[in-house]
């Protein structure tokens, strides 16, 4: 998990358009599996962060715009829309281009601006207030993140692995969502 790690943050300094030769299934599925568990641990590293600002007043978070988007639907509704279909949308926006970026210096720059691009995206989940665009870099720090991750998998194994870390990524927080709820 460590090397998994270390590999990930090296990538995430300096992405390349470098395809994984090892096509071993075995593989393939324990390394995703270890970005997978690296995604989620990555959220509740940074989850401190979002108790401070709504412990401190400066945004709400209980007014975030996809609990309300979900309120009327069943889990099984909710778990095609936020593990499939949103998924493989975001994933066709915002890591299928990445590859068309052959020429080194030009796929880094892609690679970060989607990440970017898709984290950023995410401000629209919170009422739009000064603050909230203030702290949006903190806000969306997690989906920033998790925007390098899925470009790394991308990358490396093809946009269907990305498609779905993603949507694994989020079935999982959909699944701990309502055993804790």
């Amino acid at each position: 998990m460590k090397e998994t790690f270390r590999n990930l943050i090296a990538y995430l300094k300096n992405p390349i358009l470098e395809k994984d030769t090892n096509t071993n299934i075995n593989y393939r599925f324990t390394l995703f599996f270890k970005v997978l568990i690296i995604s989620l641990l990555t959220g509740i590293a940074i989850s401190p962060i979002f108790a401070l600002i709504e412990e401190m007043g400066w945004v709400n978070m209980e007014n975030h715009k996809v609990e309300a988007m979900f309120e009327n639907m069943g889990i099984l509704q909710i778990f095609l829309l936020g593990a499939v279909l949103v998924p493989v949308i975001e994933e066709v926006l915002f890591r299928a281009p990445i590859t068309a970026f052959k020429k080194p210096k030009a796929f880094k720059i892609a690679f970060y601006v989607f990440a970017l691009l898709f984290g950023f995206v995410h401000i629209t989940n919170f009422d739009l207030t000064m603050n909230v665009i203030l702290l949006s870099p903190l806000l969306v720090l997690p989906q920033i993140l998790l925007g390098g991750y899925f470009g790394y998998i991308r990358v490396r194994f093809g946009l269907q692995w990305s498609m779905l870390l993603h949507g694994c990524y989020n079935g999982t927080l959909i699944l701990l969502s309502f055993i804790f709820k």
